[in-house]
Formats: structure tokens, C-alpha cells, sequence
């Protein structure tokens, strides 16, 4: 069986969610590739150390360079804040491997650009970690949108609004510096639900309009708490869009959003009838179909289950539901499976990437100019 070796940069937060989804994915799947944890990167070589130990990787450094020079590396998992993703991103391919990135995929489009060309160009394979089109409830989404049930899809409606941010002496960090994160939670957040928008109406945004705000306009310094420092991207956004089949759209996003812990949602209006869901309640979706007895008409709750895409690899009963790793145990599932089939094509990849890269900078510009801006 063929090997796929991977090399880790970055142990936070997500990229600890990704040393679980290594863990998991091959017990739960049957993976078409031995997937080998090779060489991990952390900012100091103890930290790298210890997190190796931890995630059970053989090798570690502190030189994240360290990693995509490796000769016994095929594929670089980014886990990195949002500026370093395309340096890193770039060397790799560079040295002929693979690249598996969180999001957003750069600081900006033109950034992105650069990215998913270089990856063309050399013949690599690419990830890109929008992992919430991967639950098996979504899943479900698309599988009924796919097959007409509720007709032609005229409108969706999507938030991805969290509160992570919305205490303001919660001091500031690098998701609230331009240099480091780019976008606030347009970057963070709102690339979710616009990518999500994308897979599930299966057209592309072509024109927005948007409009944007810092609310919590300053917050402690990390390194003396009685200094304030300036927020310098976005707390909330919101957006109209238009996709390329006349489908209109409305996305909002919020770091500030009090009480909604994972609020992505998504209502998804067809001529047929309509979806709706909330990741909060990530094992329902509601069904509503427009042709049944008015006497009995209403929204139903459809309980996720094994006869739903992939579920059955988790769980045996409906109801029982996943979490947010599983999500990511997929999204390794299909990594692996997709460097072991040299004619796979891995979705979502650095062009997709660039593509909502593109969508979320036009979003800023329309705040900026108070206007419609077309995404060519």
C-alpha cells in the first residue's frame, strides 16, 4: 500500500484538530494510503517536541523550512495565522509537495492567485480546509438540492456568527491585526458560509454588495493589559449576492455575535420548497416540501443517520450526531484517498480557494465604495 506522509505546521487550535483527524481517520475509514504522521513544525523545538509527542508524529523541528524541504515529506498541512500560509504554501510547491491549507487561503485574492497558479503550474495537489461541507448532514443538503426535490434554488440565506471576540476587554490578538490576519471576520468566518454557499447552490458568486463595521474599536494590550490597541479589521459584515444563475443571496458574519457559540446556518428557498439548518443542531436539517397535504404542511426535522453520506462510518444510529473533528476526519479521509489515486481531484483546492478569496476582498472594496462590485 502506498504511503502519505505528512508534515504539520502549526499546533494550535486547529492544528490540533487536525492531529485529531489524523488520529481518527483510520479507524473510522478505510483509507486507500497508510497515512504516516512524519515531521511536525512549531515556533520553538521544544514546543515542537512536545507536540510531537503528543500527536504522535516521528519527527520535529522548530524551522518550519525544516519540514517542506523534506525529502520524506509528501504532503505540507498548513496550521499557520493567515500571513504565513502563502510562504509556507509557495516553498512547498516549490519542493514538489502537496499542500493541504487552512482558511482563508491568503491575506488577500492576489495572494491566493499566486498560490493556486504556482500549485497549476507544478502539478500538485491541493486542500483547502473549508470543513463544514463535509458533515454528513450538509451532505444530505446537497444530496436533496441535486436531485430536485426542491426545485430550482432562487435564494440563500447564510451566517456564520460567533462571540469569541464579543467581550471587549478580551485583549487584542493577530486576529485583529491586518498584517497577520488580513480580513477580520470576513477572513475567519464568512469564507465558511460564502464557500458553503457556493457547493450547496453549485453556481459561483458573480456580483456583491457589502457592508462592513469595527464595533470594539480597541482592546487591551496582550503584553500590558492598562494599554489599548487599535482593532484594525472588521467585528460584523454582511453582504448581498448574486450568483452566476440569477440566484440571489444574503450573507452575515460576526465575531461579536453574543450567545451564538458555532452559529454557521443556512436557509436555502427553492421553487419546490426549502432547507434549513443551524451547525448548532449539526445532526438535523428541515425539510420543508411545498407539495404536500396543506393540512399537514410544516417543516420536518430529518435526523442524520448511516443511511446519510458517511455518517454510518461514525455511528450506527440517527440522531446520535458527530462533531466538529469528525468534520476534519473526513476532510483527512479525503486527503489521503486523494494523493493515493493519482487522477483524484481534491475539492475544496487552492482554486476554489482563491475564488473565495476574491469573493471576500470584493466585499470589503463594496463597504469601502458603497456600491456593487462584479467579480470577474
Amino acid at each position: 500500500m502506498k504511503k502519505v506522509r505528512v508534515g504539520l505546521i502549526g499546533t494550535g487550535y486547529i492544528g490540533r484538530c487536525h492531529a485529531i483527524a489524523y488520529a481518527q481517520a483510520p479507524t473510522v475509514f478505510p483509507l486507500e494510503a497508510e497515512l504516516q504522521l512524519e515531521y511536525l513544525a512549531e515556533i520553538t523545538p521544544e514546543l515542537a517536541a512536545q507536540k510531537a509527542k503528543e500527536f504522535g508524529f516521528n519527527r520535529s523541528t522548530g524551522n518550519w523550512q525544516d519540514v517542506v524541504n523534506d525529502p520524506n515529506v509528501d504532503v505540507v498541512d498548513i496550521c499557520t495565522p493567515n500571513f504565513l500560509h502563502k510562504e509556507i504554501a509557495l516553498a512547498a510547491i516549490a519542493n514538489g509537495k502537496h499542500v493541504y491549507s487552512e482558511k482563508p487561503l491568503a491575506l488577500n485574492a492576489n495572494d491566493a492567485k499566486i498560490m493556486y497558479e504556482a500549485a497549476e503550474k507544478a502539478g500538485v495537489k491541493t486542500l483547502v480546509g473549508f470543513n463544514y461541507i463535509k458533515n454528513p448532514t450538509t451532505q444530505l443538503a446537497k444530496e436533496i438540492i441535486e436531485k430536485g426535490e426542491i426545485g430550482e434554488v432562487v435564494h440563500f440565506y447564510g451566517t456564520h456568527n460567533e462571540d469569541y471576540l464579543a467581550n471587549p476587554n478580551t485583549p487584542l490578538d493577530w486576529h485583529c491585526v491586518k498584517e497577520k490576519a488580513g480580513l477580520g471576520t470576513l477572513g475567519d468566518l464568512a469564507a465558511h458560509i460564502i464557500q458553503m454557499s457556493q457547493y450547496l447552490v453549485g453556481q459561483d458568486i458573480k456580483s456583491v454588495i457589502g457592508d462592513m463595521e469595527t464595533v470594539i474599536k480597541q482592546r487591551p494590550n496582550p503584553n500590558d493589559l492598562s494599554q489599548m490597541c487599535d482593532v484594525e479589521n472588521e467585528d460584523q459584515a454582511t453582504a448581498m449576492v448574486r450568483f452566476a444563475n440569477g440566484c440571489m443571496g444574503t450573507i452575515e458574519t460576526s465575531r461579536i455575535a453574543c450567545g451564538r457559540k458555532m452559529g454557521l446556518s443556512y436557509v436555502i428557498t427553492g421553487t419546490k420548497g426549502t432547507i434549513s439548518y443551524t451547525q448548532e443542531r449539526m445532526a438535523e436539517l428541515k425539510l420543508y416540501i411545498h407539495s404536500d397535504d396543506p393540512a399537514r404542511q410544516g417543516f420536518k426535522t430529518i435526523l442524520t443517520g448511516p443511511l446519510h453520506p458517511d455518517y454510518k462510518h461514525f455511528c450506527v444510529s440517527a440522531g446520535h450526531g458527530i462533531g466538529f473533528n469528525d468534520q476534519k476526519t473526513v476532510e483527512i479521509r479525503d486527503l489521503i484517498n486523494g494523493l493515493a489515486n493519482p487522477t483524484a481531484k481534491l475539492y475544496p483546492d487552492f482554486e476554489e480557494g482563491f475564488k473565495i478569496s476574491r469573493i471576500l476582498d470584493a466585499i470589503a472594496l463594496s463597504a469601502e465604495e458603497k456600491r456593487w462590485i462584479d467579480i470577474c
